[in-house]
This record gives structure tokens, sequence and C-alpha cells, in this order.
């Protein structure tokens, strides 16, 4: 029963039990167009038979060993992931948090190696970002209603600036170590960065001795169209942190180094037991290949476009700010709350998401065919309508 689990996800009262692509179905037979992938995970969406043979067939080999060894697909998968990024190094761990945290850690060494004093500790981030739920991360989002008064006190050491306000740039100051930025910021309503401005912020932050970390645990892994959204804006990064769609499902995050920041950590710095297991790593690799193949980042987004374009076509008053980066869409609407427009679009067989209380936020699997996009379309112009809109 659902009144065994903690209450602190505010679940529907909605059990599914199967999917297939871009729908779902629920234990009543009733299907379900998901514009959510669980939050941007499935971006394979459900049920892909290359990602269910890999995991099947690594299940039966081996789940798990410790990290004192090393695995077959540990191996291969950090190969080819770094292959694909162009970075150099890479820590596996389970989740956006455990990477931003493994992110965090490593800046502050650097930071240390490169002021033993310990004055260069301060990690900048954005007004409007969201790290992860940690202490950590959540001292380190730049929203206050992630800074509820029964958590605290927070760990210290973290600013925040202005997005796409060069003035904020001047407090880029040699008690810095790292400039952490979401190149989209996805709870905070779907921001994006000026890429004019990206690059100035990171070369604001070397210039000053700073490491540039992106936060892609969202928008990494073709999300947005593009593999990596920082090579996009021209960042080029020194940290990358992934999670969410990087194994397609099965739980999974990554922080990946280059140039200054791949010596940094050494044996015993950061470890997580699960991290790097077999399986992961096995979903892991069909997740690059299958993004790998020949126009399916094209096709992201295209899809993205036909997604924003759609909405924005429909020209309703209560409709502003069509937003958003290959699948990684928002619009706000005045007549009613997302959270409203959220649950009377469930109850019509679509499953949306929320990045504030006017903010209306989708996140299909990235094999989402034409015609879902189409059917759950229909499903929130009929939602939106009866709001008078």
């Amino acid at each position: 029963m659902a009144g065994n689990i903690v209450n602190n996800y505010g679940s529907f009262p909605v059990v599914f039990v199967s999917g297939k692509g871009a729908t779902l179905t629920d234990r009543d037979g009733k299907e379900y167009i998901d514009f959510v992938a669980g939050i941007g995970v499935n971006c394979l969406g459900h049920g892909h038979p290359a990602l269910v043979k890999a995991v099947r067939e690594q299940a039966a080999k081996q789940i798990h060993i410790s990290n004192y060894y090393n695995s077959d697909k540990g191996l291969a998968f950090s190969e080819a992931l770094l292959k694909r990024t162009g970075m150099d190094r890479v820590y596996f761990g389970n989740s956006g948090a455990e990477a931003n945290e493994a992110a965090i850690k490593l800046a502050r060494k650097y930071g240390r190696q490169k002021d033993e004093t310990g004055k260069r500790c301060v990690i900048v981030t954005l007004d409007k970002s969201f790290h992860g739920r940690t202490l950590a991360t959540l001292a380190a989002t730049g929203q206050d209603a992630f800074h509820p008064p029964w958590f605290a006190p927070y760990p210290a050491g973290f600013r925040t600036i202005a997005p796409n306000d060069y003035a904020g740039l001047d407090t880029l100051d040699n008690t810095v170590c790292a400039l952490m930025v979401e190149c989209v910021q996805g709870e905070g309503g779907v921001n994006l960065l000026d890429g004019a401005w990206a690059q100035a912020a990171a070369q604001a932050a070397r210039k000053a001795g700073a490491l540039v970390i992106a936060d892609e645990v969202q928008t990494g892994v073709g999300r947005t169209g593009a593999f990596l959204a920082c090579d996009a804006l021209g960042l080029e990064s020194d940290v990358v942190t992934l999670a969410k769609g990087i194994a397609g499902g099965i739980p999974m995050g990554a922080c990946l180094f280059r140039g200054p920041a791949r010596e940094v950590f050494a044996a015993g710095d950061h470890q997580s037991t699960f991290a790097g297991n077999p399986l992961a790593c096995a979903a892991g690799l069909v997740v690059l290949e299958e993004l790998g193949r020949p126009g399916f980042l094209e096709r992201v987004a295209r899809a993205g476009e036909q997604l924003r374009g759609g909405i924005a076509g429909w020209n309703l008053p209560g409709v502003s700010g069509v937003r958003g980066k290959g699948l990684m869409c928002a619009f706000d609407f005045a007549p009613a709350p997302a959270g409203v427009v959220q649950k009377e679009c469930l109850d019509a067989g679509l499953c949306v998401t929320t990045a504030g209380k006017n903010v209306v936020r989708m996140l299909p699997p990235l094999v989402i065919s034409d015609g879902e996009i189409q059917r759950g379309m229909g499903i929130l112009k009929t939602i939106l309508e009866k709001h008078g809109a």
C-alpha cells in the first residue's frame, strides 16, 4: 500500500505497472502519454528492447562487485563515456546529488592545493539553480525555497550570482575554487543561459584560478539535442556531472574531469559502495550506443521544436514564455497553478511536471514518437482551454 511509503514525494494516487516507448499503463489498464520520463531519466523510454536485453544478460552474469576490483562492463563504459565526451577521467556514483557532491569535494581540494590557507574554498552558483537534496548540494542551490530552517545549519562556502548578468562576474576572485552552472536551469524554471555570458563567466572563473563545473544532471545525455549542453554553449568545462538518463533508468551518476581537475582526487578521497556496478554500466553502454546512432540527437532537437512550436502556435492567452532546448521544455501558465494543470493532465491521461508555481515542464523520453507527441499535446490543450486560457 502507498500508505507504507513516507509521503515526502507527495505522490499521486496512480500505480503504473508497465510501459512501452513514451506510453505508460496503470494497473487498471489505462494508458498515459509520458511527458516526464521519470524526471528526465527514461531517455530510451519504457521497455526499450536493447536496454531490456542488456540488463537481463548482465543480471544473469553479475550485478555488483566491490570497487576494490574492476568489472569488464565498468571499464568498457568508462572508456566509451570518456570518448563520447572528450573528458579524461570519470568517477561513477548513483545519482545526480552524489555526482555534484563529488564535484564540490574535488573543487574544495583543488582550492586547497592552490592556497594552503584554505581561503580558496568558495563555490559560486547561480540564482534559481538546483544541484541536489543533500545538505551540501542544497547549500549550493540558488533558491530560498530549498533552504527551510529545519535543515539548518547548511554547509558554508557557497555564493550565488545572477545568470546572464555580467556585473556578477566581478565577484569571481581568489577566494573562489569553482563556478558551478546548469546550462539550462531545470528545477528553476527551464531557464536558458546566454551563450556569450556563459563563455564570459567561464573565462572569468579561469582568470580567477577557479574550475568550471557544468551540472549536466538534467541537461546531459542528449536531453537538449546535444550530448552535453555545455559543449553547445562552448564552456569547455573542467568538471561535468551526469545522472538521470545516463543509464536509461538504472540508478547511476558520474563526475567527469579533465585538464587541471583530472589529477585532484587520490585513493580514499571519495567513494561509494554501489558506484559503477556492472548492471548500471551495461545499461549505460546501451544508452551511448543508441544516442550515437545517426540522426538520433537531431531528431531530439526536432521533436523539441515540434512540441514547443505546437504549444506556442495555439496562441492561448494564458500561455506565455514557451521555452527550452531539445526535449527539455516549459511554459508559464497564468490562469491556474501548474500543480493543478499537472493533476488534471494526469486524470486525462498525460504525465507532465512542474518547475515553479506557474511553470509547466515537460521532459519526454528522447525516443518519443511524433504520434505520442501529438496525442499528449491534444490532452494538454484540452486542459489549458478548460481554464479559459
